[in-house]
């Protein structure tokens, strides 16, 4: 994965965190659960790239 897409993922996860602390201050548990659902959804992604990454540094490619 390139840097676009790894900073797509954080810029992801932190927006799921934003959502995650609205929710809680407006008692809003919809929107805080989709900010849960795209924490966990942009740190998938992320534990994708370590795998590629480990990989691509073990095969030298």
């Amino acid at each position: 994965m390139g840097l676009s897409d790894k900073i797509g993922n954080k810029a992801q996860e932190l927006a799921g965190q934003a959502k995650e602390k609205i929710g809680e201050a407006t008692d809003n548990e919809k929107l805080q659960a989709e900010g849960l659902k795209d924490q966990a959804a942009a740190k998938a992604k992320q534990a994708g790239e370590h795998v590629k990454d480990a990989a691509k540094d073990m095969t030298g490619n």
